[in-house]
């Protein structure tokens, strides 16, 4: 397992080289007491979402209301709330394999739906890891930013044969439900 820090990339591909076509992304995080608001008692309520895009546009996404892109190949395990719990609070699955051909970058975004900024969240973290539950990298993002989501990281398709590129991200960006603000996300899209 490879502890990342943002911009530092990573071939998904097992110890021998060879290229793996089904991984999990998990997503954990923890509420910082009060949630940005004195006295608040209220979970925050992240939302982890795959967005897959094709040169540049928007292609397909998988998130809480999108459980499964219409490939296939990228589904949403399940909504969590509240951040409550040991281990991963949100998975997406992920078969490289299926992507839809033209498709060339997944990012892994984390949102806040109630609009709480990202510093009230603690232990937040994504990690990749296979099928079978071995974790191929981890990242941790710290102190987090002030905006309302993050890329946490993008998969980026290789040339024909190659693995994909797992490249840590942590970056702020404003946004709150996956399916708005997609302009933000541009910076971090292969083109």
């Amino acid at each position: 397992m490879v502890q990342m820090i943002a911009e530092q990339r990573l071939a998904v591909a097992d110890e021998a080289g060879h290229a793996l076509t089904r991984v999990r992304m998990g997503l954990s995080w923890d509420k910082e007491r009060g949630g940005g608001v004195i006295g608040a008692t209220a979970d925050v309520d992240l939302d982890a979402t795959a967005l897959q895009f094709a040169g540049g546009r928007l292609f397909d996404l998988a998130f809480y209301n999108n459980l499964r892109t219409r490939d296939g190949s990228v589904e949403h395990l399940g909504d969590n709330r509240s951040g409550s719990g040991a281990g991963d609070d949100e998975t997406i699955a992920v078969d490289l394999g299926a992507v839809h051909g033209p498709v060339d970058t997944i990012l892994f975004l984390v949102s806040s739906y109630r609009g709480q900024a990202l510093e009230w969240v603690t232990n937040a973290a994504c990690h990749l890891s296979t099928e079978d539950g071995t974790e191929l990298a981890h990242f941790t993002l710290t102190q987090g930013p002030r905006e309302t989501g993050v890329v946490m990281a993008a998969l980026t398709r290789g040339d024909a044969g190659d693995p994909w590129t797992l490249e840590a991200v942590g970056r702020g960006v404003p946004i709150t439900v996956p399916t708005q603000g997609l302009e933000a996300l541009a910076p971090f899209v292969q083109r």
